[in-house]
C-alpha cells in the first residue's frame, strides 16, 4: 500500500454513490483496503471499507489513533479548523469529448 495512506490522512471518495466527498481513513485493513468515515453528518460518509483505488489522498492529515470512533474524528477535525473544508464536495473535472464523424 502507498505510504500516502496512512491513518488520519483525508481522502476524496472517486467511485460509488458517495463520490466527491471527503473522508478520513481510520484503520487500515490489509493493502486493498481502509476503514474511512466522514462522519456522515459532516461529509456524508458513513463509517464503512473503502478500496484504496477508490480514494484520492489530500495533503491534509488529522491526528487521531487507530480505530478512532466518529466523535473522535469530529472533534480532531474542529480543532484542526477542517469541517467546513470536509463539507465541500468535489466535483471531478470531466473532458467531454466530441464525437468523430463517421463520414463515408
Amino acid at each position: 500500500m502507498p505510504a500516502a495512506f496512512e491513518i488520519g490522512r483525508i481522502c476524496v471518495k472517486t467511485m460509488g454513490r458517495e463520490a466527491g466527498r471527503k473522508c478520513v481513513i481510520v484503520d487500515i485493513i490489509d493493502e486493498n483496503f481502509v476503514l474511512v468515515t466522514g462522519p456522515k453528518e459532516i461529509s456524508g460518509v458513513k463509517r464503512r471499507r473503502c478500496n484504496v483505488k477508490h480514494l484520492e489522498p489530500l495533503p491534509l492529515k488529522i491526528n487521531i489513533k487507530r480505530g478512532a470512533s466518529d466523535e473522535e474524528v469530529k472533534k480532531a477535525l474542529e480543532e484542526a479548523g477542517l469541517i467546513e473544508e470536509m463539507k465541500k464536495k468535489v466535483h471531478p473535472a470531466l473532458e467531454y469529448l466530441t464525437p468523430v464523424s463517421r463520414e463515408m
